[in-house]
C-alpha cells in the first residue's frame, strides 16, 4: 500500500470556488483534491527554497568578501 495513502486524512475545507478552478488549470491537476496537494507542496518547497537562498545570502555576507558596483565604488 502507498505510505502516502496511510498519512492521508479527510479534511472538510472552505475554499474560494475560483481558486480552486485556478490551481486546476495553472496546476494541471485532475480532481480538487489532486489540486490542493499540489497547491500545498508547491508552498512548502518555496518557503524550503527561500530559506536556503537566505542561509546562502548569510555565509556570503559573513565570508567578507568586498563587492563593487558597477561604477567602482565600494558598496558599503
Amino acid at each position: 500500500m502507498d505510505i502516502a495513502k496511510l498519512r492521508a486524512k479527510r479534511k472538510n475545507v472552505r475554499q474560494d470556488v475560483a481558486e480552486i478552478k485556478r490551481a486546476l488549470r495553472t496546476l494541471k491537476a485532475g480532481t480538487q483534491a489532486e489540486a490542493l496537494e499540489r497547491a500545498s507542496g508547491t508552498g512548502i518547497s518555496e518557503r524550503e527554497r527561500n530559506r536556503l537562498a537566505r542561509e546562502a545570502n548569510e555565509r556570503f555576507l559573513k565570508s567578507g568578501i568586498e563587492i563593487i558596483d558597477v561604477y567602482g565604488n565600494l558598496a558599503k
